[in-house]
């Protein structure tokens, strides 16, 4: 892909991201649109001056749509940036993080985390003192998903290679076990209603009554992202012609997969941290931006970050204008939307192998 195409790309995706989070901020679903442009440069002008923002609960409802419009963007592209990595090193369209195993772990983590939390631990006290409940649902998340994603791993290696077949179904299998985990965990937890929904967000994915620590936390996924493309960019494209011509090139390829694995583990667990459990991202994003503009992860990453942050963001404003007042959970719907596409993509590679 020529850069001017990389450029035209970009900037589409730039401008579609801003005009849908513009579009998030003003819509109301039962009234259309309910601010105006004056009423966006009041909104702003609230964030920094109180007695300038938006009277009595508009400016409250202003800033829930910003955090909520900036957290669908980070999400989004925590995963999808994470999706096209783990396919990069794996060399294989079916990968990402929900299915290798990297979101059922990350999830775990943070339902662990909210038990701590909720006090359904003997240490509860030791373990927050001097940590605020997002810090330590992030943490429990990143640490849940990188011992899962290395578990996978583990478990996938056999006397030559990476098998991926064989990772994919290690990644399956433990997303089974860790989904029984976390469902006899919500079946001890019935008698506590608020601990027993908070459980039932997560894992439906939520992007609903999102703060600033929600957007910060999908920020962060996407800065340390960002910042481990040039490391990696070049390397992923030489590793499509297997370990040992990348080696032979000069590839470092432990490192490499070590720190794809630790950047998507990190970048899931914040996307996770931030917006519960939601799949196909990962997969669907990479997989249309590749018919697109190609293979070459020199231009695949950055746009990934761009096209997961629009696809989300996109998905989740239809659904605000399609259903109204009751949305789907996001999780929900990315599962509806992206299970279909998985079994076309599936059974394509199952024909192309024959």
């Amino acid at each position: 892909m020529s850069r001017r195409a990389f450029t035209l790309v970009g900037c589409a995706l730039a401008i579609a991201w801003l005009g849908l989070a513009l579009a998030q901020v003003c819509l109301d679903a039962r009234h259309g649109f309910e601010f105006t442009w004056a009423d966006l440069g009041r909104g702003w002008r609230g964030w920094f001056d109180p007695h300038a923002g938006l009277p009595g609960s508009q400016q409250y409802g202003f800033d829930l749509r910003v955090w909520r419009a900036l957290t669908a963007s980070g999400v989004g592209a925590c995963l999808a940036v994470g999706g096209a990595m783990l396919q990069g090193l794996f060399r294989n369209a079916l990968a990402e993080p929900a299915l290798l195993g990297v979101s059922g772990g990350a999830n775990l983590g943070a339902t662990l985390a909210i038990m701590v939390l909720s006090g359904y631990s003997t240490a509860t006290l030791g373990v927050t003192a001097g940590v605020s409940a997002p810090m330590l649902v992030t943490g429990a998340a990143f640490v849940g998903a990188l011992l899962a994603a290395l578990l996978v791993i583990a478990l996938s290696r056999g006397e030559g290679p990476l098998d991926v077949v064989r990772l994919l179904l290690v990644g399956v299998t433990l997303n089974t076990l860790i989904l029984g985990a976390l469902t006899a965990l919500q079946s001890l937890l019935l008698h506590d209603v608020e601990v027993s929904r908070a459980l039932r967000t997560w894992t439906f994915g939520n992007l609903e009554d999102r703060d600033g620590m929600h957007a910060a936390a999908a920020g962060a996924g996407c800065l340390v992202a960002a910042l481990a493309i040039p490391f990696v960019r070049t390397e992923l494209d030489l590793l499509a012609g297997g370990d040992d011509d990348a080696r032979a090139l000069g590839v470092a390829t432990t490192k490499t997969k070590l720190l794809v694995l630790i950047v998507t583990a990190f970048a899931t667990a914040c996307a996770f941290a931030a917006g519960g459990q939601i799949a196909f991202v990962g997969l669907l994003v990479p997989h249309g931006l590749r018919l697109l503009t190609g293979a070459s992860h020199r231009t695949l990453l950055p746009l990934s970050l761009l096209g997961g942050a629009v696809f989300l963001l996109a998905c989740d404003l239809l659904q605000l204008v399609l259903i109204g007042d009751r949305p789907l959970h996001t999780g929900v719907l990315m599962s509806i939307v992206g299970g279909p596409v998985f079994l076309v993509l599936l059974a394509r590679s199952g024909r192309t192998a024959w």
